[in-house]
């Protein structure tokens, strides 16, 4: 997923379906405790558990936006296809653009769940 010692990661979307090693691979990755729900700090990724009707995706990339670094990703993380929660992966692709992000790669990351990496469009050289 790209994270490193020391960085800070905003969790958002948890429930009881999330996937609790992925978590504790995350945290010992980063050697830091996901910061759950909205903080006031600079934070260096996001991870957002997003499922079929949880609400409006570009909404809550914008919020989570509002907290990451000029370089961090937000990993949307979905069920995978079959799984109760499946979100059609266009829906990230459409919302995407639209909250200024751009999709890097798709990957499974769980027994069942996806990660699609976003990261913020670099503006055009003249």
């Amino acid at each position: 997923m790209g994270f490193a010692a020391g960085e800070l990661i905003l969790e958002v979307g948890y429930g009881p379906d999330c996937d609790d090693v992925l978590r504790s691979e995350i945290s010992t990755m980063t050697g830091t405790q996901l910061i759950e729900g909205h903080t006031t700090e600079v934070v260096d990724g996001v991870i957002l558990w997003w499922r079929d009707g949880d609400g409006d995706l570009v909404d809550e990339l914008m919020d989570a936006l509002t907290y990451l670094s000029e370089t961090g990703p937000i990993w949307v993380l979905t069920p995978k296809l079959g799984r109760d929660g499946h979100v059609d992966s266009s829906e990230i692709q459409d919302a995407a653009p639209i909250a200024g992000l751009s999709q890097t790669s798709t990957i499974a990351l769980a027994q069942d769940w996806a990660g699609t990496r976003l990261v913020a469009r670099k503006a055009g050289k003249r």
